[in-house]
């Protein structure tokens, strides 16, 4: 479940605390007294500091042990401190407490260290599980500046909500139960809500979720700071569960596919923490809610849809939904929201994931100053992307003979599959500056590494608070 632990802030461990994690790295020794000399026990465990390198040594307290976690910073990089705090949260056992110095920044002004420590301590205690529940360790700051930590703390808990949202099994996670936390989402962090359940003239969502016995339906989200001039759209997919409709999907390939909304649950976690993160600029977050069914009454390749807006489809490939969906919110946001910059976010490509793997979200983008942006964004909070190319000479292979467009290359080969979503998609952005990232690789974790853990991981949470922040 989410991150149940509330950090606490202090000048200095209590008197009686059995958990304390110093740092040390390669040019910090640490500061604590210890039974033998600090440095004699590094060599003794062949110490150098690299970040997630945890070295225990327990110390005489009264007629207990305190254990005195040395942990390793590397240099000091945000990157190095999520890592760091991972590991010390990791190493300690559940319900103890767990006091954790902050390692003192070199440059004052900079308080980006103690936000990454705290987000990475945090997110690695993050378990989800329906029945008897793992007790995550309490973790309490000593010292650092107290409002970066606290920064941390939101970002890690609207990643840890993300993560909720996605790892929440199908048999819960109707579109309308979807739709449902977002309304909640929306009421805790004073924002506006409007559900359409009806989908007059959205033909994509509709086509979509039209096999399901759980109708689909399209989610808006918005954020108005007084004052705010410029106007972000985000989009995400939230498709609840993915058979792939009649292009059925094998066993093995629909295992995973309760987190097929992971892009959706981003944008609802990030829409929650706008606020509190205070992001100085008007945002909008749509989610086309809709569960991929295979049934009699699913659509069929070979079908023609129509498009929010008009534009006509021919269906080759019902397994090629998430850009259905996404088209049709695209294609609203232009018509109706007058953005300045639109971002779409979804598990959308096999391709994406076999080129990139499992750390690295693909970017693609209309626009060099957005590209830029969001690059050095993902390179900041941890949640990195790879920018890929729009190849313009693809784009002929999306035209249908009877439609507008196909939904997937007619010529059915496969390759370049993540250029060719990507191109599908720009032709409903009306040519407003526009990026898409297709998450599929990095939105799912096969076991905890550092700060990511097993299942959801949030990714994109983290990338589009800090983009988002920083067009102020």
């Amino acid at each position: 479940m989410p991150i149940e632990t509330t950090p606490a802030f202090v000048a200095e461990p209590a008197a009686d605390a059995r958990f304390v994690a110093v740092p040390f790295g390669h040019d910090l020794a640490p500061p604590t007294e210890l039974p033998l000399p600090v440095e004699a026990l590094l060599s003794h465990y062949e110490a150098k500091g690299d970040p997630g390198e945890v070295v225990e040594v327990p110390v005489a307290l009264g007629s207990g042990i305190r254990r005195v976690l040395l942990y390793g910073i590397g240099r000091g990089s945000a990157a190095d401190l999520r890592k760091a705090g991972a590991s010390v949260a990791r190493k300690v056992k559940g319900g103890a407490t767990v006091y954790i110095r902050v390692p003192d920044s070199t440059d004052p002004s900079d308080t980006a260290d103690a936000a990454a420590l705290a987000e990475g301590a945090l997110l690695a205690s993050y378990t989800f599980r329906i029945g008897t529940r793992r007790t995550p360790p309490e973790i309490v700051f000593v010292g650092g500046d107290e409002k970066a930590l606290r920064r941390g703390e939101t970002i890690a808990r609207a990643t840890a909500l993300a993560r909720d949202l996605i790892n929440t099994p199908a048999s819960i996670k109707s579109p309308a139960w979807l739709a449902e936390q977002a309304r909640s989402v929306a009421a805790d962090a004073g924002l506006g809500f409007r559900e359409d359940a009806a989908l007059v003239g959205f033909g994509g969502i509709r086509a979509v979720g039209q096999g399901s016995a759980t109708p689909p339906r399209l989610v808006e989200l918005t954020y108005a700071p007084e004052g705010a001039t410029r106007h972000v759209v985000l989009v995400g997919k939230g498709i609840t569960f993915d058979t792939g409709g009649l292009s059925l999907k094998p066993e093995e390939g629909m295992k995973t596919m309760k987190t097929d909304m992971a892009g959706g649950a981003t944008v609802i976690a990030v829409m929650g923490a706008l606020a509190t993160a205070g992001v100085p600029v008007r945002v909008t977050g749509l989610v086309a809610c809709a569960e991929n069914a295979f049934s009699g009454s699913a659509q069929r390749p070979g079908d023609v849809i129509t498009q929010y807006g008009g534009r006509t489809v021919e269906v080759l490939n019902t397994d090629a939904e998430g850009r259905l969906v996404l088209a049709d919110a695209l294609a609203y946001a232009d018509a109706e929201l007058e953005p300045d910059i639109v971002i779409d976010i979804a598990t959308l490509t096999g391709a994406a994931k076999v080129a990139l793997g499992l750390r690295l979200g693909a970017l693609y983008a209309t626009d060099e100053p957005l590209a830029d942006a969001l690059l050095a964004s993902g390179e900041a909070s941890g949640d990195r992307l790879w920018r890929m190319p729009l190849i313009d000479d693809y784009r002929a292979d999306l035209d249908s003979d009877i439609a507008d467009l196909a939904n997937v290359d007619r010529k059915m080969s496969g390759s370049a599959g993540s250029v060719a979503a990507a191109l599908f998609l720009r032709e409903f952005t009306g040519g407003r500056p526009w990026a898409h990232l297709d998450v599929a690789g990095p939105a799912r974790a096969t076991a905890d590494d550092g700060e990511v853990t097993k299942g959801g991981t949030g990714f994109g949470v983290r990338l589009l608070l800090h983009y988002l922040t920083s067009l102020g």
